[in-house]
């Protein structure tokens, strides 16, 4: 039976809006923000292992209490200059754990409303794929090219267009060969794409949503908190 681990990178972040502390510790609904993520991964009945790729500095980990994960966590510091790079320590770091046959699932660490439905419906439906995917919505809104001013040149049609999300599910030995050769991408899917594979798109939602911003960061509280009623 294949294994499935997780691989999340959480090195590099730096600070943001306008904190001392990296955006992945800052407080959402009453717990670092990187922890809501880990949280669902460690939890999943599908996932044998979860692997937290820190920056070498990293000060800020040791500070809070990550008990009650349990077992299934495994923080590695051995981040790189990249979120390519990072996934690549990663993926060596949980070596001796993996075939090449195995799942890896890399999630961001600022990703924390991911739910177990649609974790379960990602493995679902990559369980035989010969690939791999990752979970992805429909871009609904009317998409603007802009130019140096701001000012609109094109209106982009959005027919087939898709926003990709994390996780993004291959498997172990098509990724690290995937990666090998394009530590500049910014997500797994792309170095996947660049080898010459069609990763498939696995329909999630936008409550999924990744904190860029400051105020993603209250967005993501209010999602949190509402299912927590």
């Amino acid at each position: 039976m294949r294994r499935h681990i997780a691989i999340v990178p959480a090195a590099g972040s730096g600070a943001r809006f306008g904190a001392d502390i990296p955006k992945q510790y800052l407080a959402v609904a009453g717990r670092p923000l990187i922890h809501h993520a880990l949280a669902t991964l460690c939890a999943s009945r599908r996932i044998d292992s979860v692997w937290v790729v820190l920056s070498r500095g990293d000060e800020w980990w040791e500070t809070f209490d990550w008990n009650d994960l349990g077992p299934k966590l495994h923080p590695v510091r051995c981040g790189g200059m990249t979120r390519a790079e990072s996934v690549v320590n990663g993926l060596c770091a949980a070596r001796e754990a993996l075939s090449d046959d195995d799942w890896v699932l890399v999630h961001d660490a600022a990703r924390p409303c991911l739910t177990q439905e649609m974790l379960d419906t990602l493995c679902d439906e990559l369980a035989d794929d010969p690939i791999g995917g990752l979970l992805a919505v429909p871009v609904a809104d009317t998409l603007k090219r802009g130019d140096e001013e701001r000012r609109v040149v094109a209106t982009e049609p959005r027919e087939g267009l898709w926003q990709a999300q994390t996780p993004q599910m291959f498997r172990y030995g098509l990724l690290c060969d995937a990666l090998a050769g394009h530590l500049g991408v910014t997500d797994e899917a792309s170095a996947v794409e660049s080898a010459g594979f069609r990763p498939k798109l696995v329909r999630a939602d936008a409550t999924n949503l990744k904190v860029t911003f400051a105020a993603d960061l209250r967005l993501a509280e209010l999602i949190l908190l509402g299912r927590s009623r």
